[in-house]
Formats: structure tokens, sequence, C-alpha cells
């Protein structure tokens, strides 16, 4: 993936790890545009960045993001890369959910349906460019759940899952397809911005900067601290930090 000279579109653009990758992508020369549920967040960032822009976006709802889709099409002719980083992170007690579902459905929707829509919605645009990236975020926990977070978890093992048939559907084409697998970070993601235990999100964007500034840009992108998660099966030690994850607390930190 070229670092320049590209049209970006960011989803969650507003906060976390979606505002620190557009902040680093805009320095770098690009056309950044952020999209969010949140206008003030997002224009917080814009205003902090100035020549970045920004489009609201309710992700959980299909006719919008065709909508959105056709619009950022429109003003941003020269659109090539689509990051799909919005999510949302809410505990559940299995035992005791109400027969709505309600914060199940909410993360299906917002964490997987969302990026699978917007994807479709933006694949012909993206067909077009001479060279075209797609990333989407999945987390740690695609490979390694914490149980107080099941449907959240799920959801970012189906990202994962998808992004592998993504990428190979589109073997042929321009669009090359990444994984970025974040860590446990400090946002404000189930509020976890000023936990000490969690990777400073500073750190955790310029590591990732330096991955795709020093590497042929790998499938995944994984930094040091999410290798205990993503290679848990693999290193053999799952079962292990399965217990040690999901046992250190009552709410599984």
């Amino acid at each position: 993936m070229n670092l320049t000279g590209n049209t970006i579109l960011i989803t969650g653009g507003g906060s976390g790890i979606g505002r620190g990758l557009a902040k680093e992508l805009h320095a770098l020369g690009n056309q950044v545009v952020i999209a969010g549920r949140r206008r003030h967040a997002l224009e917080e960032t814009t205003a902090a960045n100035p020549g970045m822009k920004s489009l609201t976006l309710d992700i959980e709802d299909p006719a919008a993001i065709r909508a959105f889709a056709a619009q950022v099409a429109t003003e941003f002719p020269a659109l090539n890369v689509l990051i799909n980083n919005a999510g949302i992170m809410r505990p559940e007690d299995l035992l005791a959910q109400q027969a709505d579902l309600a914060d199940a459905e909410a993360i299906v929707t917002t964490n997987l349906l969302g990026p699978i829509r917007l994807t479709a919605a933006l694949l012909p645009h993206l067909q077009k460019q001479p060279r075209a990236a797609i990333v989407n975020v999945s987390s740690g926990l695609a490979f390694l759940p914490l149980a107080l977070t099941p449907t959240y978890c799920a959801t970012k093992a189906a990202i994962h899952s998808y992004t592998e048939s993504l990428r190979y559907q589109l073997r042929a084409t321009p669009i090359e397809v990444l994984e970025l697998v974040p860590p446990y970070v400090q946002t404000y993601l189930m509020n976890g911005a000023d936990d000490p235990r969690a990777m400073p999100l500073d750190q955790f964007i310029a590591e990732v900067m330096k991955i795709l500034k020093t590497q042929p840009t790998p499938a995944e992108i994984c930094v040091e601290a999410v290798k205990g998660l993503r290679f848990s099966a693999a290193s053999g030690k799952y079962g292990v930090i399965f217990a040690g994850l999901n046992e250190a607390r009552p709410d599984g930190h």
C-alpha cells in the first residue's frame, strides 16, 4: 500500500484509532475523509487537521450507506483507499439478556454488516482506480475472545474471515486487501482510554505507521503487543492465555 498520493476514507475517524490513523495519513499528504455519526467529533478532528474533510454516516442504516457511498464517490472521485474502522464494543451477560438482544444486534450491524455493506457499495468505484486498498480493522480478540464481550469478539472473528475471502476474490484486481489487528489500546471503546494495561494510542499508531513505512505491506498488520493473542493457537498457549485474559478480573481485563 502506497502511503502518499491517496484519497482515503476512514470510518469512525473522529476518535480513537480512526482519528490517529487519519492524522498520520493526512500528515503524509493524503486527502483524508473521515466519517462517523458524531458531527462534533468529526468537526473537532478536521479543525485540528486543516484540509481534512468529514462526512456524517450512520453505519447501521443500509440505505444511508448506499447514499453515502454515492456521495463520497461523487465528491471525491479519486477515492482509492477505504479503511473500515468504525465499531462498538459492549459487555453482555448471556445469562441475563433481554429478549430483544438489542446490544448484540447493534454490535453485529455496526461491526460486521456495516463494513460489508460499505465495501460492497464502494467496490465498483474502487475497481476503477489504477491502485486501491481496503483495510479492515479487526482485533486481537478475533483470535482469542474476551468472554465479557462475546458478540464483539464474534464480529471481529467474522471480519477476519471476510477479509481473507475478500482478498482472495480481489486477487486479480488493482485492490489490495489488508487487515489491521489492534491489541487492547487506550481508546474510549469500553472506557479503556485511561487504563494503564492498554497500549497507549500514540504508541500503537506510531508502530503501525512504522510497519507500513518500512515493510512490504503485510496482509495482516500486527504490532508486537497483539502477537500473543493473534498467534495463541499456533504457539500452543491458547488455553493459558484464554484463562489469563478471562479470569484475571470479573470484567475480563
